[in-house]
């Protein structure tokens, strides 16, 4: 019996670990001659199964990206706003039904008595979106005029949070960063704290979360990986245009390392955040298949099985990142620091190969 029990150790052991190297080897191909930048955490169930860095956080000095590198997190910071906005619903401080005015008394939008929480959620407010360069030509010649220049939080809820109405609110679905700009100040608004003070008390701490926080243009954070996107143009990487990181605020200014999302996504997904009520009310597919902060695909296939996926991308430039769940099965997480890869498609092969 104890021989037969060793037996089945050892195969047990020997399959996880050629499953190990299988992917590790799959991950390789996969990225050779992609001059991918970044590190990659993967977990299958509770069991971390890589995590392993590429290529460089500076290509000036040659410093190699490490597994606790941090990274610009972009549009991963909307899931941290969501779940704040979700903390406060639970706690009765929100109605996600109820406008924008019921929380910021002298908002000046078209939208204050029409638009609300559960709208700016989803990216169906009917908000003109304040995200008007639609390419690197535009950028290049005009840069990006949100955020070239230092703006306050209010002057960032007045120029581009209270924009007028183009379309009916709960209609049509547009990915407008302004949503959760005023999402960010009805947070501050309630809580008569800033912003990064309610993400470190709430989410950061709790969960010892040391390696992530908020950028600004005025502090100098130690680890943090330099971004450079790829010109079709020139067809190499140059370094992103000159932004003010803090212009994204609850959209998109958080940085973070791999390790550091990997506590938040198991905290969030072990209802350690929030309760599986809130959780049912963020991850519903939408319209544009969105839910609160994220995408929601509610019958995904792999492997001839169907999961529910939750989808968090972001990219800023250079900073492209990625928190793909697999519901019960899988997390990956992908943080690259240059633009030289799908990770939308490098996620999802990844899956197949994970998830049995």
């Amino acid at each position: 019996m104890k021989i037969l029990s060793a037996l089945l150790f050892l195969i047990t052991l020997t399959n996880a670990t050629f499953g190990q190297s299988d992917l590790t080897q799959f991950i390789d191909a996969y990225l050779k001659n992609k001059e991918f930048n970044g590190t990659i955490l993967i977990q299958r169930e509770s069991k971390t199964i890589h995590h392993r860095s590429y290529g460089l956080a500076n290509y000036e000095f040659k410093i190699p990206n490490k597994v606790d590198t941090k990274y610009k997190i972009a549009s991963i910071t909307k899931l941290f706003t969501s779940v704040l906005i979700m903390q406060l619903v639970e706690k009765g401080s929100i109605d996600l039904y109820k406008p924008i005015k019921s929380y910021l008394p002298d908002y000046k939008g078209e939208g204050g008595d029409k638009i609300t929480i559960h709208q700016l959620l989803n990216h169906t407010s009917g908000m003109a979106n304040m995200d008007t360069v639609t390419s690197i030509e535009s950028a290049l010649k005009n840069g990006v005029p949100a955020y070239q220049k230092p703006r306050t939080t209010d002057e960032l809820l007045r120029n581009f949070g209270s924009a007028r109405l183009v379309n009916k609110p709960g209609e049509v679905f547009d990915y407008n960063n302004a949503d959760y700009i005023v999402l960010g100040k009805v947070i501050e608004k309630i809580y008569s704290k800033t912003f990064e003070q309610v993400l470190v008390e709430n989410i950061l701490n709790p969960l010892n979360m040391t390696n992530s926080g908020l950028i600004y243009q005025d502090r100098i954070l130690e680890g943090l990986a330099d971004t450079y996107f790829y010109r079709d143009d020139l067809k190499r990487l140059m370094p992103d245009l000159p932004v003010y990181m803090e212009n994204w605020y609850a959209a998109g200014s958080m940085y973070a390392t791999t390790n550091d999302l990997l506590k938040f996504s198991n905290a969030l997904f072990g209802l350690n955040l929030l309760s599986q009520e809130s959780l049912n009310k963020m991850f519903v597919s939408g319209l544009d298949e969105y839910g609160y902060g994220v995408w929601v695909y509610e019958d995904y296939e792999i492997n001839g099985k169907m999961y529910k996926i939750i989808k968090r991308p972001g990219q800023i430039m250079g900073a492209h990142t990625m928190l793909f769940h697999v519901q019960t099965k899988a997390t990956i997480i992908i943080l690259s620091n240059t633009g030289t890869i799908s990770l939308d498609d490098f996620a999802a092969k990844l899956a197949v190969q994970i998830v049995r």
